[in-house]
């Protein structure tokens, strides 16, 4: 197994599988913090202030490099975590359906430069979906713990028309971005995972 050369604050195994993809191992402490957005907070300002606090969180437990990221789904001004039951998902679902939506996700990684951050923000264009589909895609279990309720990596690909930025940081990790960050911290990539 290789060393870790960085923490990765998160628990999303699409976060870490990201990481692997580009040949960084990892060490993951998902850190609990607050999600609620500020009152009159942008949905760039939310993302990025997430990100850094994931990585601040993360800190004590390490001397690696920290990796924190956030992901938000924005339609109409609103952001829309995580579903919070089948109503809920089904309610965002039906938002999303047939018209483009925005992904924001933000990263920022502490280490020998300090924090430095970055937010992507990628356009996501929904084709219509029915109510059916809306139902068997909740009971599929995949929208329960996604930003916005859908994967586009996973199931609800077939439900994305098309997309205007990064893919990857509609997954949870924008590659590019990210990899620019890891490098001004010395975080070095492509190592055996």
């Amino acid at each position: 197994m290789t060393t870790p050369v960085l923490c990765l604050a998160s628990a999303s195994p699409r976060r870490r599988a990201l990481l692997a993809s580009i040949g960084v191992p990892v060490t993951v402490h998902p850190c609990d913090i607050d999600e609620t957005p500020q009152v009159d907070e942008s949905a760039q300002a939310y993302v990025q202030r997430l990100a850094v606090a994931k990585a601040e969180a993360a800190a004590p437990f390490t001397h690696l490099p920290i990796l924190g990221s956030d992901t938000a789904v924005v339609v109409d001004g609103r952001i829309l975590g995580k579903p919070a039951n089948a109503e809920e998902g089904a309610e965002m679902l039906r938002l999303l359906s047939g018209r483009c939506h925005e992904v924001l996700t933000a990263v920022a990684v502490s280490g020998p430069e300090g924090m430095l951050s970055s937010c992507v923000t990628t356009q996501v264009t929904m084709r219509e979906i029915s109510a059916d589909e809306i139902v068997a895609y909740w009971r599929t279990g995949e929208p329960a713990d996604k930003a916005g309720g859908y994967a586009i990596q996973g199931l609800a690909a077939i439900f994305v028309k098309q997309i205007q930025g990064s893919h990857s940081a509609v997954v949870g990790l924008p590659l590019y971005e990210t990899t620019h960050l890891l490098c001004r911290q010395g975080v070095p990539i492509w190592q055996r995972v």
